[in-house]
């Protein structure tokens, strides 16, 4: 219903940055919560953050400071910019978007995840 691409992943050293982005597609959709997630290996998925199509901000304790989405409605896409990363920030950062559907067969309501994009931070 709703595709999500993600991209800006990649290697940077510690204290560098990146800015990730996720853009969402779908026809006659609407999307409303756009969150970010990350996964370290042998660890859980958890939120980093997360935006409302109205412009509310929820950060994951973890990531206050370093860590800021921001979202353009008009291109449905979200960003997470990190910055001064840490060894510990490396994982696979998926986005996720919820979303409803016109469709002439039945509204659909649902949430898409993204493939996600690796970052890695070493030395």
């Amino acid at each position: 219903q709703v595709q999500l691409v993600e991209s800006g992943g990649g290697a940077v050293q510690p204290g560098g940055s990146l800015r990730l982005s996720c853009a969402a597609s779908g026809t006659n959709c609407r999307v409303n919560d756009m969150g970010w997630y990350r996964q370290a290996p042998g660890k859980e998925r958890e939120l980093v953050a997360s935006a409302s199509s109205g412009g509310r901000l929820n950060y994951a304790d973890s990531a206050k400071g370093r860590f800021t989405i921001s979202r353009d409605n008009a291109k449905n896409t979200v960003y997470l910019q990190i910055d001064s990363l840490k060894p510990e920030d490396a994982a696979v950062y998926q986005c996720n978007a919820d979303y409803y559907c016109f469709k002439d067969t039945g509204d659909v309501v649902g949430r898409s995840w993204g493939r996600g994009t690796q970052v890695t931070v070493s030395s």
